[in-house]
């Protein structure tokens, strides 16, 4: 009995020494951020609305030139005196809310597709299959839209971070409110980067906040390699027009400084028309013009693209011309330069590179297996 009353004193005292060791460590690792310096910026070769600081083992993200968030890895306390302004992201963040649809590629590119628990989209709205997968596999559910969350969902499954683009903005009830319930908002602006390669460039941020950093970056480092001597040749003096018919028989086009456009442009097309001025200062990057108009700025368009983004009905030349008569007069018709760019490719925000390349074998004449346009018989 003595020897047994011992031996759970001495397993106390161990416990004890052990605790107030864990206690004297948590101390230790709570420091003053202030007393941190910078380590280390994050270099952006294209995005311009983000950017990241090192403070040693933690991240300081700044969106926008605007919005703060530090990054806490798993193993660090949170530091004291953080700026009341600055937003604490704690990892792990394995139990995200995305509802910018155009992230899902980068993050399943990055390899933290895992780390995605609730979807903004419907099953039926997605074009990425691994996200169709996942969804009617259950690891990822439908938590609403943007403007009208499952904030009882969200917050019963603990959903560590939501991921919006700027359609909140719109609807700032939503964002504050699950701000008040402890779910951090990151508003994302990819859409807003002047390059366009400045969205794919956003990659890197997803690498950095799900912990696949060096699997980000070397997909992107990959894929600017493969474009950086297309983007560097010479314009070819080819004329494109990018574009879809609505319901009503008005032409959508893309305004000229539109990423679409620009992609063009670095392919080393000419996008058209290209005298439309961005009229509104507004985010939108798209107009409606009278066909007429269209008629006359793109009758002689070597190369004419068909926006499928909506409902995929133009299979072919016959289609498009039953959209409109006129487009029978058009020479990229009469010449067999007619291409569709589907639905998959507005959410695939890794395919630009591949749009890119796609563009410039059209304009160069070596038509043959792409990868986000379809050519139309």
């Amino acid at each position: 009995m003595k020897k047994l009353f011992i031996l759970v004193i001495t397993s106390l005292l161990a416990f004890s020494s052990c605790s107030k060791k864990q206690e004297t460590s948590d101390k230790t690792e709570t420091i003053d951020f202030a007393s941190i310096g910078k380590t280390q910026t994050i270099d952006f070769k294209y995005a311009r609305q983000l950017s990241i600081d090192r403070y040693g083992d933690y991240s300081l993200i700044t969106i926008a030139g605007k919005d703060s968030f530090l990054l806490v890895p798993e193993d660090k306390s949170v530091p004291k005196s953080v700026p009341e302004n600055v937003t604490i992201l704690k990892q792990p963040l394995d139990k995200t809310y995305l509802v910018s649809s155009a992230v899902m590629d980068l993050i399943k590119t990055a390899g933290a597709m895992d780390s995605i628990k609730f979807s903004g989209t419907k099953e039926n709205d997605w074009y990425i299959p691994q996200a169709v997968q996942a969804m009617k596999e259950g690891k990822i559910k439908y938590a609403g839209k943007y403007s009208s969350p499952d904030y009882e969902l969200l917050v019963k499954e603990n959903c560590t971070l939501a991921i919006e683009n700027t359609m909140i903005y719109h609807k700032p009830a939503a964002k504050e409110k699950l701000e008040e319930l402890g779910i951090p908002v990151l508003v994302e602006h990819s859409g807003y980067e002047s390059h366009p390669l400045g969205r794919l460039e956003w990659i890197k941020l997803y690498g950095i906040l799900f912990n696949k950093e060096k699997e980000a970056n070397e997909y992107f480092e990959n894929k600017i390699a493969e474009v950086e001597n297309i983007m560097q040749s010479e314009s070819t003096g080819k004329t494109v027009a990018f574009f879809y018919v609505t319901s009503h028989g008005a032409v959508n086009i893309r305004k000229p400084g539109d990423y679409i456009s620009k992609l063009i442009s670095l392919a080393g097309g000419t996008y058209i028309p290209s005298h439309i001025s961005n009229e509104e200062d507004n985010a939108l990057s798209t107009l409606n013009m009278q066909f007429e108009d269209f008629y006359a700025s793109c009758l002689n368009a070597d190369i004419i693209i068909y926006n499928n983004n909506l409902s995929d009905d133009v299979k072919n030349t016959e289609d498009l011309i039953n959209k409109n008569s006129l487009f029978a007069d058009f020479t990229a018709v009469k010449t067999g330069n007619v291409y569709s760019a589907g639905k998959q490719f507005f959410q695939k925000t890794t395919a630009m590179t591949d749009f890119l390349k796609d563009i410039h074998a059209v304009l160069k004449g070596t038509d043959g297996q792409f990868e986000s346009l379809r050519k139309m018989q």
